[in-house]
């Protein structure tokens, strides 16, 4: 089969992965929170970017390849984290950290993914990262440091956008629980999901395995209430300074939109801010990242990495012209897996590739960081 004739667009992808997850899955990937309005203006701000195309430009080859953290990276674009990924589709967290590996790019593993940093570091190649939600117990944030470092992970990353639990709506209607548990309305919808349900059924239903291990050296908590009492996901700026001295790699800090807090995140000795609003899925009336890229740009020499509401190469340039230096990406490489199995992941990686290289040809960009200069100006 064509993959690139039957699914050549990352909306082909996501189609196919909805008819084929039971709804409770579907709905913990794709839902935000409350109205949606965060997670559906994202699609409007990126329209809003238009880029001036070039004519007599003459044949040249574009360079799609990036710098961070001193590595040469050769698409502009990685994996960004996903809680409980294993969720969505069967060992997920094996299968990105391999694609991520095999295309060198940057994959980046969740403190409450289904696999643990010692069992996911060493498939995910040179550019593995570290998401982490920050635990409470300071021999624990201890521990799971050495851990991440130990199993291969170059770089850290701080969520600071999650100081409490958002409201779901759409996810809590699906009928989902944490931990998962298959009661006999998931079961339904199991049911008419048998590639998932084969899976799963080999698998097993996934936890926080990460967590869950440290939830057993504590107190007798009821485990419902492990993962909040482990996680304090609100630090501040102490914080923020512990972990910037006891990590010896690259730190960036995900979650920011407000250009006010950039310099004091530089002079905190971070190493680049990720701009995000957790994809619409924590508050509702949150700005749509790309639009607060140029405020960033000014406020800061820090590289700018974006995600949130990429939907083809052309996205992604129009956050390079509004002052991204990498952008990454978490759904889709969900829809892509749960599409079509790991095939899905190389797929979408060429499809990207491709996507960069033909919109780069019509703007008449050799390199990415040229494309700011084909920005429209609006108004």
């Amino acid at each position: 089969m064509d993959l690139h004739a039957t699914y050549p667009a990352i909306s082909d992808l996501k189609s196919r992965a909805r008819r084929r997850l039971p709804r409770f899955v579907w709905e913990y990937l794709d839902a935000g929170t409350g109205a949606e309005h965060a997670r559906n203006a994202q699609a409007q701000a990126f329209r809003d970017v238009d880029l001036m195309p070039s004519v007599l430009h003459g044949e040249f080859t574009p360079d799609t390849s990036v710098s961070l953290f001193g590595d040469t990276l050769p698409l502009p674009f990685g994996i960004g984290p996903v809680g409980m990924s294993g969720l969505i589709w069967p060992d997920a967290e094996r299968h990105l950290a391999r694609a991520a590996a095999e295309a060198g790019l940057p994959y980046t593993l969740s403190t409450v993914a289904s696999q643990t940093p010692d069992t996911i570091g060493p498939l995910a190649g040179d550019h593995a990262w570290f998401q982490m939600y920050p635990p409470r117990n300071p021999e624990i944030r201890t521990d799971m440091l050495n851990r991440a470092r130990n199993a291969g992970f170059k770089v850290l990353v701080l969520t600071v956008d999650v100081p409490v639990a958002s409201r779901r709506e759409r996810q809590a209607r699906s009928g989902l629980t944490q931990p998962p548990r298959l009661t006999p309305r998931l079961m339904a919808q199991v049911a008419i999901r048998p590639a998932w349900a084969r899976g799963m059924a080999r698998m097993g239903l996934p936890r926080m395995r990460l967590i869950d291990e440290y939830a057993g050296e504590t107190s007798g908590l009821p485990s419902a209430a492990h993962a909040g009492y482990l996680l304090r996901t609100a630090p501040d700026w102490d914080y923020l300074h512990w972990l910037r001295d006891a990590w010896d790699g690259p730190m960036v800090v995900k979650g920011v939109l407000d250009p006010a807090v950039a310099p004091r995140l530089e002079n905190a000795g971070i190493d680049a801010i990720w701009v995000s609003n957790h994809g619409g899925r924590q508050f509702d009336a949150a700005p749509a990242p790309i639009t607060m890229l140029p405020g960033l740009r000014a406020a800061t020499s820090l590289p700018l990495i974006m995600d949130g509401g990429i939907t083809g190469g052309l996205d992604i340039l129009r956050a390079i012209a509004q002052g991204a230096d990498f952008v990454m990406m978490a759904r889709p490489w969900h829809y892509a897996l749960a599409a079509l199995g790991p095939r899905g992941l190389p797929h979408l990686v060429d499809m990207l590739r491709l996507d960069l290289l033909s919109n780069m040809g019509q703007l008449g960009t050799r390199s990415l960081p040229d494309v700011r200069a084909r920005q429209v100006p609006r108004g």
